[in-house]
């Protein structure tokens, strides 16, 4: 036992699903990112589905209908939160994820819930046959692939024709790193971000498994394989405080740049 993590509590999950996310949660947030405040970040994480809450909302909203009775497959499902939280709103829903650890602890989620078994692997080669979900959402997954292009080619193949594939990913034009929570250069190098991580005292290895993606090519991408994009219509976009003397002129540089955190689009099939 870790009294450090035991003080956290397990949340809205009992015993194995909220010491396994209390434990997965610290290794991402207090071991490869380093962020100081990681206990307050595992914390909200052992209650994922209550902000994942939003999140449906917020798809739903931009499908124009509620997911009830739709086959939702969630690409990069993590530990899980979003695929939970849309099954009690009625979607089939079920996860896909590259990593075994979280996998696991959808795994036992599901069991919990009577439904939804995850399964393990690769956005870039998914475990599904063509044309099975009526909505494929990816969430803060892109940009942890090795190929978006073969990405996005998966995405749709596996949506139904009709269907919709969402997209919420982080902007490589923003000046904040959403992952280290820290202020960043828009498209700054990856040897030059490593060294600004060292000097932050920061692990660095992280970086180098992200992907700059910009809303131009990603929107390309779609459209060359016969998808047909569209844009959300504008949710309230709270930018991210970087804690920099700059704040003020970072504030005017999304402004005036018309720049959102956030890519998010909606590609239907």
């Amino acid at each position: 036992m870790n009294p450090a993590l035991d003080a956290l509590g397990f949340g809205a999950w009992p015993e194995p699903v909220g010491r396994r996310l209390m434990e997965y949660y610290t290794r991402y947030y207090r071991d490869t990112l380093g962020i100081p405040g990681w206990r307050d970040l595992v914390r909200v994480r052992l209650g994922e589905e209550a902000y994942e809450a939003g999140h449906l909302a917020r798809l739903e909203a931009v499908l124009g209908r509620p997911v009830a009775g739709l086959r939702v497959l969630n690409v990069g499902c993590g530990t899980g939160g979003f695929t939970v939280i849309a099954r009690r709103a009625g979607a089939r829903a079920v996860g896909v994820d590259a990593e075994a650890a979280a996998v696991e602890i959808c795994r036992l989620k599901a069991e919990r819930e009577g439904g939804g078994t995850p399964t393990l692997g690769a956005v870039e080669a998914l475990p599904f046959g063509d044309e099975q979900f009526d909505v494929v959402y990816c969430f803060s997954t892109l940009e942890h692939v090795a190929s978006v292009p073969e990405a996005v080619r998966e995405m749709l193949r596996v949506a139904r024709p009709g269907g919709a594939v969402y997209v919420h990913a982080p902007n490589a034009l923003a000046c904040y790193e959403g992952h280290y929570k820290l202020f960043w250069l828009p498209l700054m190098p990856k040897l030059l971000a490593r060294l600004y991580l060292r000097a932050r005292k920061r692990p660095a290895g992280f970086v180098n498994t992200l992907q700059p993606l910009v809303r131009g090519r990603l929107e390309s991408l779609f459209r060359s394989c016969g998808a047909r994009v569209t844009r959300p219509g504008a949710a309230e976009v709270r930018l991210p405080e970087t804690g920099s003397p700059l704040w003020p002129l970072i504030r005017a540089y999304y402004r005036l740049a018309r720049v959102s955190p956030h890519i998010e689009l909606l590609a239907w099939k």
